[in-house]
């Protein structure tokens, strides 16, 4: 489980980021008209999003979570700042999973 974690939390911090430059993006471009930035982070966070979702997956699959809590995981990449207090709780849960497993 700590195998896939790892790669959970770099594209959750990855994701929340890109989210948050999207978002000055789309501000500039609908405020602003300065398009230039978004034709350029919307398809990067759109892919990391896609990298993110199988890595939920990989994760989840791994520790037996529930589809339901799986999902709301998900979802995690598409809120601003959601991204960093759910890859901070889902690491703390991994970890007491992995300390209950091996008591």
């Amino acid at each position: 489980m700590e195998s896939a974690l790892k790669p959970f939390r770099v594209l959750a911090y990855c994701v929340g980021v890109m989210l948050l430059v999207l978002c000055t993006a789309m501000v500039l471009r609908y405020g602003f008209g300065i398009e230039g930035i978004s034709k350029f982070v919307a398809p990067v966070h759109g892919f990391l999003y896609m990298v993110y979702l199988v890595a939920v997956m990989n994760l989840g699959m791994k520790a037996r979570w529930s589809w339901p809590y799986m999902l709301g995981i998900m979802l995690g990449g598409t809120v601003p700042f959601l991204s960093f207090l759910v890859e901070r709780r889902v690491t703390q849960r991994v970890h007491a999973q992995t300390a209950a497993a091996g008591a």
